[in-house]
This record gives structure tokens, C-alpha cells and sequence, in this order.
């Protein structure tokens, strides 16, 4: 049996040898274009104004009780435009630009006026970040992304944008990051909640707004918010998140503000270093408020709620922990609305937090 040849030996492998610079070219080519493609954002830089959880350019008002885990900062405008603030409401520092601030501020006039300027800067970061997107991150939802579910990704309205009609999901990874770009106001719908899926942080999203923010009654939201003008939570809204304001006002209503934490957010299942009780998240809170404490060894742990006259109300957790990070949720629907504390026993460590049930 003969096998015919249909080249030449030396005219085949001179023929390979040049399919294979072709193609070594191609993947030349191809390969940088595919990483550009996939390089992921990264976080917008903060600088010193990571430090806070509110700033604002001209009011920082609160209508008791809030409760606040991180430091509240106000310039240019003076100390006395700080409101509204009881003494267990802010775990956390109070800065204002002069000594006419609440009792127990500071006055640190070059810390605030380089933390707004850093502001400005982290503003224009957002603001300005290429390329503008297209397709389904252009105005996703037609400005309305209640109901969606956004993987990471740089997001831009060219109006106003809007969280109605129903919760919005955002699902990536620990390190993943979202920036939404907004032409005008950002208005969040009463109840609405922004829900985080697949290890997301809330660390690792930026809401950046040319107008002003509005956050609907007992809604739950994400993220850090700087807007050129004023950001308003209405009553029982939270924000695992910063409000950052650069010309107006913040405004609060018995609303949670809690600091997310640093960008690169470390695993929650890490064994922590020290015994802490968290603030519970929502608070104010109807019906249920999740409690998270965190144990550094093996302890016998009693978590229980107590009432204002100092009686036990609910026994939440008796029993031997291992150490880590724990949570449980108290499902308060059959409890009358008020002011309430969660007491935590782990060894010979105690702490106290106050909730409150308002329905």
C-alpha cells in the first residue's frame, strides 16, 4: 500500500513554521485585549475620609433615637450645626470645625477640611472612571433597577436613578466592585433593601450622585454615598455604608448607620483576636433584628434580652461556643414596640448594646 504526499517534507514544515507566526502573532494580539477586558475595578481611594460614616458640608441632624457605629464629621459649617444627638447615639467621635458642637464633640478644623477635600477627590474618581459603559450598564431598569440583579461592574444613568417596586441584588465576589455614576438623584422606595450575594461588601460599592439622595422609610441599604448636594434617610432606615456630603445636609430619622469596613474586607469566618458584641443590624428594627458577637475562645455564652426595667426578657443563647463569629436573629412580633438591651456573657467578658422595636 503506497501513502502519496501531496508536498513536498521541506515545503510542509516551512508552511508550519508559518501557521504557527501567524497564529503565536494572533494570541499576541489577542491575549493583552482579553485582559483589559477582564481587568476588574478597583475600589474608589477614600483617603482620610474613610475615617467617618457622616460627613456634610452645611447640617448633620437627627431626629433620636439613631444609632450611628463610626465617626460624624461637619465643615465649613460650624459645630452648632450638629443635631439632635443623644449620648449613647454615636459609637464614635464627633468632629466639628469649632468648640460649638454637642457635648463630648471635638474640635478638629484641618482634619475635616482635608477630609472634604479628599471627598471632592474620591467624587471626581467615580465621577470620572472610563469606559462609559454600555449596553446593560447603561441605564439599567430605565433608571429603575428594583427587581434586578447587577453582577460587578461600572453602572451609569444618564437621569436620576431609582430603587422601587422591589429589593435589587447585587452578586459577586468579596473583592468584586460596583460603582453606579448618577446624573441627578438617587431615591430609594420605602422597605426597599439593596442585598448583598456571593461574599459581596458593602465596602466594595460606591454610589456616586450628582443631585442628592433620598432613603425611604425603614429600608436597608448598601454602600457609600457621596452626593454633591444632601443625602436624607427617612424614619427606621439603615445603611451598612457611609453618607458623605459634600455642599448640604445629612438628615436622619431613628436611622442605623454602620461603617462597612475596609475595601479589601477580610473572610467574617477568620477566628477573631477579641471578644466584641456588634451593634444589631437593622436597628430600629420590626419584627426581627439580627445580634453578631464575635468570640476569641471556647466560652459559655448566655445572650438575653432585657427591658428597660431591667428584667429579662427573652434568653436568646445558653450554651458552650466554639471561637469564631456568631449570629442569631430575635424575632420580636410579640413584644410591644420600645427600647430594649441585649446583654452578652462569655466567660468573664460582658457587654450591653440598645436595640429598639418600633412598629
Amino acid at each position: 500500500m503506497k501513502i502519496f504526499r501531496t508536498e513536498h517534507p521541506a515545503t510542509s514544515s516551512r508552511s508550519i513554521r508559518s501557521l504557527s507566526v501567524r497564529i503565536i502573532g494572533a494570541i499576541a494580539i489577542i491575549i493583552p485585549l482579553s485582559f483589559a477586558i477582564a481587568q476588574p475595578l478597583i475600589p474608589v481611594t477614600l483617603g482620610s475620609t474613610e475615617d467617618f460614616v457622616i460627613l456634610a458640608g452645611s447640617l448633620v441632624s437627627n431626629i433620636p433615637t439613631s444609632t450611628i457605629t463610626g465617626n460624624i464629621g461637619l465643615s465649613p459649617a460650624g459645630g452648632g450645626n450638629i443635631t439632635g444627638f443623644g449620648p449613647l447615639e454615636v459609637t464614635g467621635t464627633i468632629y466639628a470645625v469649632d468648640a460649638s458642637g454637642p457635648a463630648g464633640s471635638v474640635a478638629a478644623a484641618s482634619m475635616l477640611t482635608t477630609a472634604q477635600g479628599d471627598l471632592t477627590i474620591a467624587y471626581n474618581d467615580a465621577s470620572s472612571r472610563t469606559p462609559i459603559p454600555a449596553g446593560t450598564f447603561l441605564n439599567p431598569g430605565a433608571g429603575n433597577i428594583g427587581g434586578l440583579t447587577l453582577i460587578p461592574g461600572l453602572y451609569k444613568f444618564t437621569n436620576g436613578l431609582s430603587i422601587m417596586g422591589s429589593d435589587v441584588t447585587l452578586t459577586g465576589s468579596e473583592t468584586d466592585v460596583w460603582i453606579f455614576q448618577i446624573a441627578s438623584s438617587l431615591t430609594v422606595g420605602d422597605g426597599i433593601q439593596v442585598i448583598l450575594a456571593g461574599g459581596a461588601q458593602a465596602a466594595n460599592i460606591f454610589w456616586q450622585v450628582d443631585a442628592s439622595a433620598t432613603l425611604g422609610t425603614t429600608c436597608v441599604f448598601k454602600g457609600t454615598i457621596m452626593a454633591d448636594q444632601s443625602i436624607s434617610l427617612n424614619t427606621g432606615a439603615s445603611i451598612e455604608g457611609r453618607l458623605l456630603a459634600s455642599i448640604a445636609a445629612v438628615t436622619l430619622a431613628s436611622s442605623t448607620v454602620t461603617d462597612p469596613g475596609s475595601p479589601t474586607a477580610v473572610d467574617s469566618e477568620m477566628q477573631p483576636d477579641g471578644f466584641k458584641l456588634s451593634q444589631n443590624y437593622p436597628n430600629p428594627f420590626n419584627p426581627s433584628t439580627t445580634i453578631s458577637y464575635q468570640l476569641p475562645v471556647t466560652s459559655l455564652v448566655t445572650l438575653s434580652i432585657v427591658n428597660v426595667l431591667g428584667q429579662e426578657v427573652s434568653e436568646l443563647v445558653n450554651t458552650v461556643q466554639t471561637a469564631g463569629s456568631h449570629q442569631i436573629v430575635w424575632d420580636a412580633r410579640n413584644f410591644p414596640s420600645g427600647a430594649y438591651f441585649y446583654r452578652l456573657e462569655a466567660g468573664a467578658h460582658v457587654s450591653v448594646k440598645q436595640l429598639a422595636l418600633i412598629k
